[in-house]
């Protein structure tokens, strides 16, 4: 029977990827571990997702120990501070979370014997990159402190990889759709939340910069392709870019196809923004070639379309969302107000 330790299981992605990971490997066994900053943060669910797994450890990712991996197969580590906005926040933390206890994972997981580590990385890596797709082997630009944490990792771990020990780097583009743990600070899901509740978008860049999209239900396929992946298939140690090529936008053409199910909502673009440098298109043909039945299947529409159905089951109607709990930042800051969580991320004891 497989088993597979997943990291950061209690957040956005961790209940669907459960899920996916069920479907795949009939009596699989699913161990979570997590800090736990974002459980409370539950978007229509009937039951405690984490009710789907074996076993959950709570405990920051700084702290796992040996004995978390005895008998692992595989690891997918999720956890991280999870977007540019708390790694400007959080910068030094950032690189400890991030980066340190990345490595240090992998470093303990292959002494233990885990046959895969699956790390969650991100296309930031390519930062402001004017002209043709970015591919894996494009110039690296990483602009914040969560981007220079994925591609440090990146370079840390290839090392550790060998035939026994397969290491696979997802670069993923940004996550879209619904979630038992939605979250809102993303571009595609913060404009349909606003057009839920109050069927109005407003765009605060220009509109004009380029992003690509991925569903988490395609995520967490690509994350199901990558635990089975033989070394034979891509190498010991792989970075990939995870999407479709096809599905690269502008943040304008985001906003114009959430009108396009909700034709009342109104769209304002910030034409005064300043320039927003985090510009990017991908291109996805490796991932085409090396994992042709894991291709992302759940297209904008889709997403927008459950997005909006999953928001509106829950009565949404917060116009002043982005100052809520749906905000991983806000979360943290309401934590620390509360004297629950030190500026390190630790909770207070």
């Amino acid at each position: 029977m497989k088993k597979i330790l997943i990291t950061g299981n209690m957040g956005y992605i961790g209940p669907t990827l459960v899920d996916t990971l069920h479907k795949a490997y009939p009596g699989v066994e699913l161990i979570g571990y997590d800090a736990c900053f974002f459980g409370h943060c539950l978007t229509g669910a009937d039951v405690l997702p984490e009710s789907r797994i074996d076993f959950q450890y709570y405990g920051d990712v700084r702290d796992i120990q040996a004995a978390h991996l005895e008998g692992v197969d595989s690891v997918i580590h999720l956890a991280a501070v999870s977007n540019d906005p708390m790694g400007n926040a959080f910068e030094q933390v950032t690189d400890e979370i991030n980066h340190q206890s990345s490595v240090r994972i992998a470093q303990l997981a292959k002494e233990a014997g885990v046959k895969s580590y699956v790390f969650a990385s991100s296309c930031s890596v390519y930062g402001y990159a004017e002209g043709a797709a970015r591919d894996e082997n494009s110039e690296l630009n990483p602009l914040t402190a969560y981007a220079k944490s994925k591609i440090n990792t990146e370079n840390s771990i290839k090392e550790m990889a060998n035939d026994d020990f397969v290491i696979t780097s997802l670069r993923f583009p940004t996550a879209c759709g619904m979630s038992e743990r939605v979250r809102l600070d993303l571009v595609l899901n913060d404009f349909v939340a606003a057009a839920v509740a109050s069927k109005k978008i407003t765009i605060l860049s220009d509109g004009t910069p380029w992003r690509p999209l991925i569903d988490i239900k395609d995520m967490s396929r690509a994350m199901d392709w990558a635990v089975s992946r033989p070394s034979d298939n891509g190498g010991a140690f792989l970075a990939i870019n995870v999407g479709r090529t096809e599905w690269n936008y502008q943040v304008k053409d985001l906003a114009e196809e959430v009108k396009k199910q909700m034709p009342d909502v109104t769209i304002e673009i910030n034409t005064d923004a300043a320039p927003d440098k985090r510009s990017y298109q991908v291109d996805f043909a490796r991932f085409k070639e090396l994992a042709p039945n894991h291709l992302p299947q759940v297209d904008l529409a889709q997403s927008i379309r459950e997005l909006r159905e999953g928001l509106e089951a829950m009565g949404f109607n917060n116009t002043d969302f982005r100052n809520s709990q749906f905000m991983r930042l806000k979360v943290l800051n309401a934590h620390m107000e509360k004297n629950l969580l030190g500026k390190n991320l630790r909770w207070i004891r």
